[in-house]
């Protein structure tokens, strides 16, 4: 290293007060103090002959440079992250940490169980559950292993097709009481509908599939399917959700099945390196068995 080249430690703490916006929040988040990381700012700045952040009573805002930098030291992370995932394997123990991401709605309705059967089966297993609706780069170490409602596309992945999960329109029965039961397409039209916020290509086939969603004016709009899946379990109005998360809440009815129907891929995909990898072997295998159950309705020890 040379002496104007800048620590490792230094793009760490450029990242988090890069995702934190301040240096006292930083430092928090660190467990380090403000002074030492005012300290490392400077040092990077001084390193890279540009200053990073404008300081202000409100805070630090990012200059140029710095929102240029800034993925370079997302890269770093990343790559640090999966260094140390690797340096577990040499043990050769069914244990370290294995990162797996997922969509939203998988991330939380549906994998929780998964992964605490995974652990009761090896407790020195450690999760990193990277919960996310953008596809994660396996390529790129950013995930060990991915959930996803795509087929991949590169040929470097491993993925296993685990059949598909069905979305239909849901409401509480609390609206369609209020509301009554629309009986056709065109009865969405006088109904709150939920919705996304920006045009997505499954929205695009779900408009094309269903001609009377391009005129309706949705109610809520949302790009969290989270916040879908809450908005009809508090009863706004009539949005799509998955028909098995719908089962486990007889509030919740099926409206315009015949009508209203998509069915969404499942993928578990995993990088070819890691298939000789056992802990992400075993957290592979154990998410294929349970997402296998969860398609057929099941439990995953039945």
């Amino acid at each position: 290293m040379t002496a104007s080249e800048p620590s490792w430690d230094h793009y760490r703490v450029f990242l988090h007060v890069m995702r934190e916006g301040s240096l006292s929040a930083a430092a928090r988040a660190l467990g380090l103090t403000q002074p030492t990381v005012g300290r490392q700012i400077d040092a990077l700045e001084a390193a890279v002959g540009a200053p990073l952040f404008l300081r202000s009573a409100s805070g630090l805002t990012p200059t140029p440079a710095a929102l240029s930098l800034a993925p370079l030291a997302e890269e770093i992370a990343t790559r640090a992250a999966a260094f140390l995932r690797q340096a577990e394997d040499a043990a050769g123990e069914m244990a370290g940490r294995v990162r797996v991401t997922a969509s939203e709605i998988m991330a939380v309705e549906v994998l929780p169980s998964i992964l605490a059967e995974i652990v009761e089966r090896h407790p020195r297993l450690v999760v990193e559950l990277s919960v996310s609706d953008r596809v994660e780069d396996l390529l790129r170490h950013e995930a060990d292993i991915a959930v996803r409602m795509v087929a991949p596309q590169q040929e470097a992945l491993v993925s296993r097709a685990l059949g598909s999960v069905e979305i239909g329109l849901f409401a509480h029965r609390r609206y369609l009481e209020r509301h009554g039961v629309p009986q056709s397409e065109a009865d969405l039209a006088r109904h709150r509908i939920i919705g996304f916020d920006r045009e997505t290509a499954f929205i695009q086939a779900m408009r094309r599939r269903i001609p009377v969603f391009g005129s309706i004016d949705f109610a809520l709009r949302t790009d969290s399917n989270l916040a879908q899946l809450a908005a009809i379990r508090a009863g706004f109005g009539i949005g799509g959700c998955q028909v098995r998360l719908a089962a486990r809440d007889p509030a919740l009815e099926r409206v315009l099945k015949a009508e209203f129907a998509f069915l969404l891929p499942v993928h578990l995909v995993l990088h070819e390196t890691q298939r000789a990898n056992p802990r992400c072997r075993a957290v592979y295998d154990a998410l294929a068995e349970g997402l296998l159950a969860y398609g057929a309705g099941r439990a995953a020890r039945d």
